[in-house]
């Protein structure tokens, strides 16, 4: 009987502690999966992509709740308005393909973790592009990073 407790306590020990290292990732697939929708979208005219990122985790606001965030740089000779513009074009909602100028490496969406780029950034052409994904499993709330 003490063998059989002690294999029911190490199979749940062993699938708890499975679940709570998969939590992470799948949420940072969640998140590279979203840049990467961004970086496959079809570039403007007259615009270059630089690099892409994502991150994972409570990124803005309180209290408990994953996050997930992507974005693409690009340098254009398009103007701001023109970009959004464009992007709108491929937003489903309010908080997909959001663009904003980008004047150096740090990015700026909240008071969390920052993110930055890795590329230099010189002159007024360099925009950021991002989008907040959705992860509809368990594993958002099983992630130490979202508390």
């Amino acid at each position: 009987m003490k063998k059989v407790f002690v294999i029911i306590v190490v199979t749940v020990a062993l699938f708890c502690l499975s679940v709570l290292i998969a939590a992470p990732i799948v949420n940072d697939h969640v998140a590279k999966k979203t840049a990467k929708e961004l970086a496959d979208l079809p570039l403007p005219a007259d615009t270059e992509w630089i690099e892409s990122v994502y991150k994972a985790g409570k990124l803005v606001g309180n209290g408990n709740g994953m996050q997930y965030f992507g974005a693409i740089l690009i340098k254009s000779e398009l103007s701001l308005e023109e970009l959004q513009e464009y992007y709108s074009e491929f937003a489903e909602s309010e908080w997909e393909c959001i663009v904003e100028n980008q004047i150096d490496t740090e990015i700026r969406i909240g008071a969390h973790p920052r993110l930055t780029f890795q590329s230099d950034i010189e002159g007024d052409h360099y925009y950021i592009v991002y989008s907040w994904g959705e992860n509809h499993t368990i594993f958002h709330e099983l992630d130490i990073r979202g508390h």
